[in-house]
């Protein structure tokens, strides 16, 4: 399959950057004839791997999974998903996969839907074809017992009571609903002999750091939620992340710093806009943050990005390097993955000027 669409875009600062169009879109295979969207990739030994979310009509997803012959063209696709429900966690789909390498294992976060809590999940794999199901990794916390938390050395930004208290969403009924707490990203290796990986409860991004992921108890997070400031990595910042920011594709490991390429959104009067968004933060101390694009990296503009199941998003999850050329694989409008490409050392040399 050949991508088609391909336009130019020209939105941060000096970057150019090529819509490359879309790369799949769903298929009258049960398990994805509502829609594919929000893929994982990674490049091994050459061979170019994506995971993706499949949705079925009825809003149930699964990850599916594709080989790339090149960047931009498919080479096969499995006629059924990968990875399944198997669990209660998870009895409501899997969703927005994201993958890395961290030494020989492959580490395959997801997002798991029981029907009432969005939670970050864990799978790893030694060969990109058994997983091994790790269950939710980020913690299970009511709104009660996050606010007590969070408040305790005073007042947090506004947003994470407006965002996730339960009485203002009409998807969470009940006090005891568990705070959604998504887009679990990892970075590619160790750091410091510590695993570190993204986490996303609106509106802003945080970070945790342990040396194994066994410490990750619910007195861990009782104790890091005491901290929250402590634990941003970032917070919206520019009009087009002005509504709340989330991880992206697994950071890039350069000799300029970690290249984090995010999503933003902003709320407009035609509802929220999702762009894709790039920053550089410390090779070593990751939550320190060299740099950040003061507009987005790339926004919806063609159809296939502002019409489909959610209008107007662009949806970044994953991103390989060839040569000079980044890669950013993204969902398009909820409905379908398309590419974008650019100069990985242009970028570069705008966010050190940031």
């Amino acid at each position: 399959m050949q991508l088609h669409s391909a336009a130019f875009l020209e939105i941060a600062g000096m970057i150019q950057v090529k819509k490359e169009g879309v790369l799949l879109e769903k298929t009258s295979h049960g398990f994805e004839n509502l829609g594919v969207l929000n893929p994982a990739v990674i490049l091994v030994n050459g061979v170019i791997h994506l995971f993706y979310r499949a949705v079925k009509k009825g809003n149930f997803s699964s990850i599916g999974y594709a080989v790339l012959s090149s960047p931009l063209k498919v080479e096969s696709r499995l006629s059924v998903p990968i990875l399944f429900s198997q669990f209660e966690y998870e009895s409501q789909g899997l969703e927005d996969p994201r993958i890395c390498q961290i030494d020989d294992v492959f580490y395959l976060s997801y997002t798991a839907f029981d029907g009432i809590s969005a939670l970050g999940a864990l799978a790893t794999s030694s060969d990109l074809v058994n997983f091994k199901k790790w269950g939710v990794i980020v913690p299970k916390i009511t709104f009660h017992e996050f606010s007590q938390l969070a408040e305790a050395q005073g007042k947090i930004n506004e947003k994470y009571l407006r965002y996730n208290n339960p009485f203002t969403q009409s998807r969470k009924a009940n006090e005891q609903a568990i705070i959604w707490d998504k887009n679990v990203v990892f970075f590619p290796r160790k750091i410091n002999n510590k695993y570190h990986f993204l986490h996303r409860i609106r509106p802003d991004i945080q970070h945790v750091a342990v040396e194994d992921l066994s410490e990750l108890t619910m007195e861990f997070w009782q104790h890091y939620f005491l901290h929250l400031n402590e634990s941003i990595l970032m917070t919206s910042k520019y009009p087009h992340e002005s509504s709340y920011i989330g991880g992206g594709c697994p950071p890039i490991e350069t000799s300029d710093g970690w290249l984090l390429i995010y999503h933003g959104v902003q709320d407009t009067i035609h509802g929220y806009v999702y762009s894709a968004c790039a920053a550089l933060l410390d090779l070593d101390n990751p939550t320190k943050e060299i740099g950040r694009l003061k507009t987005a990296l790339f926004a919806p503009e063609k159809a296939y990005e502002k019409m489909g199941y959610v209008n107007n998003v662009c949806f970044p999850t994953g991103a390989i390097v060839i040569e000079d050329t980044l890669y950013v694989y993204y969902g398009a409008a909820d409905s379908r993955i398309a590419c974008a490409s650019l100069s990985l050392s242009e970028l570069l040399t705008e966010l050190k000027k940031a």
